[in-house]
């Protein structure tokens, strides 16, 4: 893939870890109970009334949930440098990092006006139900605006909190915070890029990759493998190669979020499949679709996917699936889908990382971008 850093073998005294994923993500839990009950506290002790309003709220969020993949990913990186033994930091990171993606998705939902998160109201729904259920006065939806910014800013201090916690605590804390400071940046960049896309009506392919790149990969997969190798003291040479296994595989997820945002279950994805769609969205998907309807002239397939489409009944989002699915864009970005999985696990591979790691990371992977299993998107 163009741009990524070359491979390089980690020191060859690595040693097996018998923590795997499904040990790590239940251990994450713990700890994110453990560090949520410790916030809640202090923010009773600030004030009861933004404690039972806001914070509870937030702490719900994040107990309800979500695959934990980050955490495992941290894992996986920690274990590739040469990690072995008390996991304490390992998990700690990988909490904060649940506390980073509760404020991407607390911020998210609110600017592509979602209404669903984890199979419950979003935070910004949620907020404006209160203030309507309480007879405040003004705008309910303002409230609710307002108030869901506040909670994605309470997540992100309670996340930047918990990892300088844990930095100060590591021989090897500068790398691991050098490492945060970065990918906040490329969260928020991604983010704004999405925004521009919108506004713009740009359907470009490689804006719609650059946005997935910033937004998605390195924060999904990259940035927590380099976390956690960051832990283990990693040298230069294995943080990039963790990281070109990362960008792949990240690259990977967020073209199977796109297809999911297209054509997913809501009963299994937990949140609705027409958000991207109504919003024409700028994703790798649509991007595609938009080429190859200009390349094979298909103009009804075109007006649909045009951005400036009726965005609002559900005749256009049907248009615009049956006009995903024509011109082969759903195919294609699937068949893209299963070169970056295999691409990320050859990357990973050539590490040199004990088999059992090298096993682990290839099922996390596969269970990141559907290689296992497509029922969801396949449902719509």
């Amino acid at each position: 893939m163009p741009g990524l850093p070359p491979m390089v073998a980690p020191p060859a005294e690595l040693v097996d870890d018998p923590l795997v994923a499904p040990d790590v993500t239940d251990a994450v839990g713990t700890v994110l109970e453990q560090v949520l009950d410790e916030r809640l506290r202090h923010s009773r002790a600030v004030d009861p009334v933004f404690a039972r309003e806001l914070a509870d709220r937030l702490a719900a969020l994040v107990g309800r949930g979500g695959k934990r993949l980050r955490t495992a990913f941290t894992h996986c990186g920690w274990r590739a440098a040469g990690g072995s033994g008390d996991t304490t930091a390992v998990l700690r990171t990988g909490a904060a990092l649940e506390l980073l993606q509760a404020c991407a998705l607390v911020h998210d939902d609110l600017m592509d006006g979602s209404v669903q998160r984890r199979g419950a109201p979003a935070m910004h729904v949620q907020l404006a139900r209160r203030h309507w259920a309480a007879g405040m006065h003004g705008s309910a939806e303002s409230f609710g605006t307002s108030a869901a910014v506040l909670a994605g800013d309470l997540a992100l201090a309670w996340a930047d909190d918990l990892l300088t916690e844990t930095a100060l605590g590591t021989p090897h804390g500068s790398l691991l915070h050098e490492e945060w400071r970065a990918m906040r940046t490329e969260m928020v960049a991604g983010q704004y890029r999405d925004l521009h896309a919108q506004a713009t009506r740009s359907s470009g392919v490689d804006e719609a990759l650059a946005i997935a790149t910033l937004k998605s990969a390195l924060y999904t997969v990259a940035r927590p493998l380099a976390l956690g190798a960051s832990l283990a003291g990693a040298d230069q040479d294995v943080l990039n190669a963790l990281r070109a296994a990362g960008q792949c595989a990240g690259l990977a997820f967020q073209l199977r979020d796109d297809l999911l945002g297209a054509f997913g279950d809501p009963a299994q994805t937990g949140k609705p499949a027409d958000d991207d769609l109504r919003s024409r969205k700028l994703t790798y998907l649509l991007a595609v679709a938009v080429r190859l309807a200009d390349a094979a002239d298909d103009h009804q397939a075109a007006a649909a996917l045009a951005p400036d489409a009726d965005p609002g009944s559900k005749h256009a989002v049907e248009l615009m699936r049956a006009a995903l699915k024509r011109t082969g864009a759903r195919n294609l970005v699937q068949a893209k889908i299963e070169q970056l999985t295999d691409m990320s696990i050859g990357h990973f591979e050539a590490t040199g990382a004990p088999h059992a790691v090298r096993s682990e990371f290839a099922s996390l992977v596969r269970r990141a971008t559907g290689k296992a299993g497509r029922r969801a998107e396949e449902a719509v």
